[in-house]
């Protein structure tokens, strides 16, 4: 299956104790957020704390992704900075029946739009079955894509590269390439984007907002009066003050307490920043509610 335009979650990774990965309720949570709106989910990725977990659980993650019923709805973030890495993991989904993935370039080094065409090339040349999104977040990465080092990726790779994912908002307004596929970060990008004829989004806080950012969605392709939007601006901003990882995990956590660890050295926010973003959400009407004992 090829990757579709739409509403998609960057989803959690939910961490055991002696801090291996739940792989089940991991699948299970994405699971869950396409039964709420999204159309697809990235499971791994940056939200997912895919650069902190290890190669053998990302390959046991894509072997029980490759059961799930949802399974066509899946994009595998490999959140590898190894070239190798990265086709390891890509052929051993690929043998798995998934053969999409969103890819970060590597993080760390300093290079140019020639390194980076470099690492995709070399990628593609080993795993030509693939279909990529790019994935540009200087933030992470170092690096930040050019509008012409896509064109030229798309140009030489039409098959392979088939969208962006763009955290660094510096390309989603300006990029317009034939039947690529354009994704902002955030939902505060969604509808302006959906405007310009960008394809959707890939956000770390449609884990909470899957229902909401898919109304805006499916509003604007029904040529209906906006009337969501705004909150779920509103909720992404409050989200914004702090790491979103840490963010969604303290979230998520009050209602259930297998959110309640990440990897280390990330951590969940201290009980003044929780309570600080809790009361904001409840002033818009979205908060969660503690499960009874």
């Amino acid at each position: 299956m090829s990757i579709k335009k739409g509403i998609y979650a960057a989803s959690m990774t939910i961490i055991n104790k002696d801090l291996s990965v739940n792989i089940d309720f991991t699948v299970k949570h994405s699971e869950t957020l396409i039964q709420q709106g999204c159309h697809g989910v990235v499971i791994g990725g940056s939200t997912g704390m895919s650069q902190l977990i290890s190669s053998n659980e990302k390959r046991k993650l894509i072997d029980k992704m490759s059961v799930s019923k949802f399974k066509d709805n899946f994009v595998f973030g490999t959140g590898a900075n190894s070239i190798n890495e990265n086709v390891e993991l890509m052929k051993h989904s690929i043998k798995n029946g998934i053969n999409r993935f969103l890819i970060m370039p590597s993080a760390y080094y300093k290079y140019n739009d020639d390194g980076a065409y470099a690492f995709y090339a070399s990628i593609i040349e080993r795993v030509p079955e693939s279909e990529i999104i790019l994935y540009n977040f200087s933030k992470l990465s170092g690096y930040s894509f050019s509008i012409k080092i896509i064109e030229k990726l798309v140009k030489d790779f039409q098959k392979q590269i088939v969208g962006v994912k763009d955290s660094d908002y510096q390309i989603y307004d300006k990029l317009k390439i034939p039947n690529f596929m354009i994704f902002p970060g955030s939902e505060t990008k969604l509808l302006k984007g959906l405007e310009l004829g960008n394809s959707g989004i890939i956000s770390a806080i449609c884990n909470v907002t899957a229902p909401l950012a898919r109304k805006v969605y499916d509003d604007f392709h029904g040529k209906r009066k906006q009337t969501f939007n705004e909150r779920l601006c509103s909720i992404r901003k409050v989200f914004d003050k702090n790491n979103l990882i840490s963010g969604l995990h303290s979230f998520m956590a009050v209602e259930d307490e297998k959110y309640k660890i990440v990897l280390p050295p990330l951590s969940l926010l201290s009980k003044e920043q929780e309570k600080q973003m809790i009361d904001e959400l409840k002033t818009l009407d979205f908060y969660p509610e503690r499960k009874a004992a």
